[in-house]
């Protein structure tokens, strides 16, 4: 076993701390269905926007981000817009408030409010609780995934096996370890709701803070006494129509890396993920955790709050942490172990460098964050799995007259079957980065053109809602099967297709949502788009209706943002690679986006309350 007892007492300790703010606050979750699902929407902005953060921060995402940083370097910036992470400018900018004006509880019951409560409206209600389980379900085995993998290089099995009375096969020992660990969690989140999860996000936050602190550090003293053996244009973000990068004079087992993820046409990969990245954006948040949150806030300023505070909170504390291991993991390469089966696992540097390099004390501290990391990524994807089929299928079609008692113990057996299908799940799923790749790019591209239409067109219906998500989930469910050697970004664009066929066909063919519906949407969440019909209507009822007219504004404020938001990635790594000019500029920019956005979308926020 390669811990020892100073770094478990740190793990025991960071355990228990959330088991007692599980037992703590499950009296507060247990007062009504709003309390568990929402925190009662008394929480503040801010502490729901590090809730958010440390829900990012999950450890499958963050050894994927070291694996890529490694591999591509400064030009691997580019390639988390595969979830994408600057879908949070979109959801400051304008669509966190949008939501929350709908004074809802889940995304599912959100689609009520757009398309009435009549047949079409049931179908499009049903289609959206099916995609929010299985998004739900992918993400949760995919941290499931990388936990395992993170903690059995510190638990070696060959050391736990002889206090086993039974014996795992190697390829099911990550498994293992991530249900042991995915109990705690599951504690935590299932007792104490919301609130919980807000709480223990919290402090999670702050143990990763520290953490990556530490890293940066290390890193940076590190390359102070030697220097970098990487390709040529590693250190530079930008590139051409080709990746260019050359490992076979450093680590050759790169090379084939790089060719199996499929990003050496890197120009033509960016621009399909950015198109995917701009549609996935323009639809909303995904009915998950990060909806949930929003849902959470106190009004529509807060959820705009919360939802810029998240990228300035997240990314620089982040990529300090991925920056360093990436930089530890280059200068001391040949005493890591990167084996896994015969083969090298990129996606080990972070578990592995954490083991080689950090000295006693700091490496409870660090796995103990790491695991805080995963911990907060699970309760705050459960407690979403949760709510949508505690509110949208016991309380809307099983039993809309259950005590709190009763919810209480249907979000305590919800929160116990979710767990364990994303355990058989994750049983079933070879890697972080296939799972991931699957999820950001076939399961989004199911959700995109339905969930675009429905903020923008006025003219969209239940009817094409539906079916535009099943002409696109059914695809991204059985296309890994068919193109099974096929990076899923590159067949994205055939799913979409197939969703737009099936959302226009779905409309154009059925009669539009009710008037007394549309109107009611319209006045209360106010977008922008091709809503000029309703708008007329508010507005004759209503003559005081001011529309919204902001479409260039909010488009101005996401072009400055996403400037703002790399820059916050690139800052740090460029810290910590010791790289004081690009440093420079860099700082400079976040200063002059900020600047720009404090006059553009802070001074602009008691709109989002009119």
């Amino acid at each position: 076993m390669k811990l020892n007892a100073i770094d478990i007492s740190i793990i025991g300790i960071y355990l228990l701390l959330t088991v007692l703010i599980g037992i703590v606050l499950s009296h507060v979750a247990a007062k009504s269905k709003k309390n568990y699902m929402l925190g009662g929407n008394r929480l503040p902005w801010y502490m729901l926007g590090l809730s958010n953060a440390s829900g990012m921060f999950d450890i499958s995402g963050t050894m994927w981000l070291v694996a890529i940083m490694f591999v591509y370097g400064m030009k691997s910036i580019w390639i988390p817009w595969l979830w994408p992470v600057f879908n949070q400018v979109f959801l400051m900018v304008f669509l966190s408030a949008w939501l929350r004006r709908s004074n809802v509880s889940t995304g599912a019951e959100w689609i009520g409010t757009r398309f009435g409560n009549g047949p079409s409206g049931k179908l499009s209600h049903s289609v959206v609780v099916v995609f929010a389980l299985i998004s739900c379900l992918g993400f949760l085995a995919y941290g499931f995934i990388g936990l395992g993998k993170f903690v059995e290089i510190f638990i070696p099995y060959e050391w736990l096996s002889q206090y086993l009375p039974f014996s795992i096969p190697e390829r099911y020992v990550p498994h293992f370890y991530g249900l042991m660990f995915t109990l705690f969690a599951v504690f935590y989140s299932v007792l104490g709701g919301m609130a919980g999860i807000v709480w223990a996000d919290v402090l999670q936050y702050l143990i990763m803070t520290v953490s990556a602190i530490v890293i940066g550090v290390m890193a940076f003293t590190a390359l102070g006494q030697q220097s970098l053996n990487v390709p040529d244009g590693w250190m530079n973000p930008f590139f051409g129509e080709r990746l260019n990068l050359d490992w076979s004079r450093i680590i050759p087992e790169v090379n084939e890396k790089i060719r199996s993820d499929g990003y050496s046409l890197f120009s033509i990969f960016f621009t399909v993920m950015l198109f995917k990245g701009l549609l996935v954006s323009l639809a909303g948040p995904a009915p998950n955790y990060d909806m949930q949150k929003i849902l959470s806030t106190r009004s529509p300023k807060e959820a705009a709050k919360m939802s810029g505070f998240v990228s300035v909170v997240l990314m620089p504390i982040r990529y300090l942490m991925v920056g360093g291991i990436a930089v530890l993991a280059l200068l001391y390469f040949n005493r890591l172990d990167l084996s896994v089966a015969g083969r090298t696992d990129f996606e080990q540097i972070l578990p592995s460098a954490i083991n080689e390099f950090a000295p006693v004390g700091f490496t409870g501290l660090l796995l103990a964050g790491l695991l805080a990391a995963f911990m907060g990524t699970f309760a705050g994807t459960l407690n979403a799995a949760q709510a949508y089929v505690v509110n949208d299928i016991y309380l809307k079609y099983i039993n809309p007259a259950a005590s709190n008692k009763k919810i209480r113990n249907t979000n305590y057996l919800t929160g116990l079957l979710v767990v364990t299908l994303s355990v058989i799940i994750g049983f079933f799923a070879l890697d972080v980065n296939s799972l991931l790749q699957w999820i950001v790019s076939a399961l989004f591209g199911s959700y995109v053109a339905s969930n675009i239409l429905k903020w923008y067109w006025w003219r969209f219906n239940g009817y094409g809602f539906f079916w535009g998500m099943v002409a696109g989930l059914i695809p991204a469910l059985i296309f890994p099967y068919i193109f099974k050697d096929t990076l899923s970004l590159w067949y994205f664009p055939l799913i979409l297709v197939l969703s737009v066929i099936g959302c226009i066909a779905g409309t154009l063919l059925t009669r539009p949502v009710e008037e007394d519906t549309l109107k009611s949407f319209y006045f209360h969440v106010k977008p922008w788009g091709f809503w000029k019909p309703v708008q007329e209507k508010v507005q004759a009822e209503h003559p005081d209706f001011q529309p919204n007219l902001n479409f260039r504004r909010d488009m101005f404020n996401v072009f400055i943002g996403t400037i703002a938001q790399t820059a916050l990635v690139a800052a740090p790594l460029y810290l910590v690679l010791r790289k004081g000019l690009p440093l420079v500029i860099t700082l400079l920019i976040i200063a002059i986006t900020l600047l720009i956005l404090k006059k553009t979308w802070w001074n602009n926020l008691s709109e989002y309350d009119q």
